[in-house]
């Protein structure tokens, strides 16, 4: 049986990755080996993290206590020979009420993964599944490596087609809040440009110009934090 709904408004990694450079955190992503199988809207949900160990049972347990919503964070070492997860992990993902997969490995069935729709992030696909199971080091549910960043169920994944980030579960309210109103800005800018104000006019470029000529250490992301711009340039 899965466990509770976990539910996050969707919203794009750059917002959040931006967010993330206003308030101060590190900004925690996967290795841009990591791409998403087939393009979609973005994906966030709390992790879900296990360690393969070359034998399914361990994404079938996962799945018996995985929340509604969550994102399946798998660590398979980013090993090139095998592949951990096929058409059925996937299927079985889906109807466990996941969100999507984040791999730290390879997959295969990839025509079938597509079909199905499950979105899945990996480092791409190979043939040949695992040949035999690993010994198990410890609880393979306590976190998940993705490159050189440690996920636990204490992070919520935020991933679209551009990659995955990666956010703390108690900064989320402050970090989506900052996203979703760095959004707002970039939108009014861009309806701005599409109505035929140029973002140089916006954000006043020439001012920011002058005021560098005179001040060397004046920087345009200063400038646009005085202005109530879009902070990311």
């Amino acid at each position: 049986m899965t466990g509770q709904n976990d539910s996050y408004e969707p919203i794009s990694t750059a917002p959040v990755a931006d967010a993330l450079v206003r308030l101060g955190p590190t900004v925690r992503t996967a290795p841009s080996q990591i791409r998403r199988l087939s393009p979609g809207a973005p994906v966030v949900g709390r992790a879900v993290p296990v360690r393969h160990f070359g034998s399914v049972d361990v994404f079938l347990e996962a799945f018996e206590n995985a929340p509604s919503g969550g994102v399946l964070v798998i660590d398979n070492g980013g090993v090139d020979f095998e592949a951990c997860i096929g058409d059925l992990t996937v299927a079985e993902a889906e109807s466990a009420g996941l969100a999507g997969i984040v791999l730290w490995g390879f997959h295969r069935d990839t025509a079938a993964l597509r079909q199905i729709g499950l979105p899945v992030w990996s480092l791409g696909a190979v043939p040949p599944g695992p040949r035999s199971a690993r010994p198990l080091q410890g609880d393979p549910f306590s976190h998940a490596h993705i490159g050189e960043v440690r996920v636990t169920d204490a992070d919520v994944v935020v991933a679209d087609d551009d990659g995955v980030v990666f956010v703390t579960a108690d900064l989320w309210p402050e970090v989506s809040a900052a996203a979703a109103a760095i959004v707002v800005v970039e939108q009014a800018q861009a309806d701005a440009i599409g109505a035929g104000r140029n973002l140089r006019d916006q954000l006043g470029f020439g001012d920011y110009l002058a005021r560098r000529a005179a001040d060397p250490s004046y920087t345009l992301r200063r400038h646009l934090a005085e202005r109530g711009g879009a902070i990311e340039t």
